[in-house]
């Protein structure tokens, strides 16, 4: 199960709500005033758009966190798409993975994981945010009692709905256009061609840290600790030490081998020139 499906089955579809699109997100900039508590947890984000299977249809942004060791994620903020007010692309350029959320009470600046996955988000928002404010603005248009609408009526002064329209700031052409399902789906194409890289990345990273734990605990195993080494060392000075008296001990004995020997053969031969004077 990828993790898409996985939020949509623990956090909207008890909520009786259709999970549209989900991206891994973190902050540019950090909120001031936040509490220490729990800053050092380690956890990802994710922005999740959906929208409700009763009608009228609501449309709602809502902040998942999934921490470290926790099997499961866990549903934090959320906001309806009427209290969102812009939506800034920051480049209307390129491809980018950041863009900010300015809501009625507060501003987030996220950067999404590629710039693929913000796209495909800020794509998806803007055509949801499209055919919500629509279907706002036809129930809010007045009709007369035959089912007609009435002349006049709503341009005589605007709605509500009309003047609270989320704006879409430095967002590219193509994100808004009729092209939007082939960009989609070059979108989904590169955000999984990207997590493919991620996680293999992610494996080879982890494989190489256990191959050098491996080596670094067969190294421990193999060598010996300086104490050892101390040990074996004065070891091997007392054995070089008696090597070298037993050669030394050799040595003499060789020279007074030799010294014998040269004595008996001087012995012999002046026996030998005894023997001669006497014939």
């Amino acid at each position: 199960m990828n993790i898409q499906s996985a939020i949509s089955r623990e956090i909207f579809v008890p909520r009786d709500e259709k999970l549209l699109v989900s991206i891994e997100v973190r902050r540019r900039m950090k909120r001031t005033g936040l509490s220490l508590k729990g800053r050092n947890k380690k956890y990802l984000t994710f922005l999740c758009l959906s929208v409700t299977n009763s009608r009228p249809a609501k449309v709602f942004i809502t902040k998942v966190k999934k921490f470290q060791g926790a099997r499961q994620y866990a549903k934090r903020s959320q906001w309806s798409v009427e209290q969102l007010r812009q939506v800034n692309g920051i480049n209307p350029d390129k491809d980018t993975p950041e863009f900010d959320l300015v809501f009625d009470r507060t501003t987030d600046q996220w950067e999404a994981s590629s710039a693929a996955e913000k796209c495909m988000f800020v794509q998806v928002l803007y055509h949801a945010c499209q055919n919500f404010w629509e279907a706002k603005l036809s129930q809010e248009k007045p009709t007369s009692p035959g089912g007609q609408k009435t002349p006049g009526a709503v341009e005589s002064k605007k709605s509500p709905a009309a003047t609270n329209q989320t704006n879409f700031i430095n967002c590219q052409p193509k994100l808004m256009g009729d092209a939007c399902s082939v960009n989609m789906v070059i979108y989904r194409c590169k955000i999984f061609l990207n997590r493919m890289k991620t996680s293999m990345t992610a494996n080879q990273d982890r494989r190489q840290r256990e191959a050098a734990g491996k080596s670094s605990r067969s190294r421990s195993k193999s060598s010996p600790s300086p104490p050892a080494v101390r040990k074996m060392g004065n070891v091997m000075r007392r054995a070089s030490q008696v090597l070298s008296e037993r050669g030394e001990r050799l040595m003499k004995a060789d020279d007074k081998t030799s010294h014998m020997l040269h004595g008996a053969r001087h012995f012999a031969e002046a026996a030998q020139r005894l023997a001669l004077k006497q014939i």
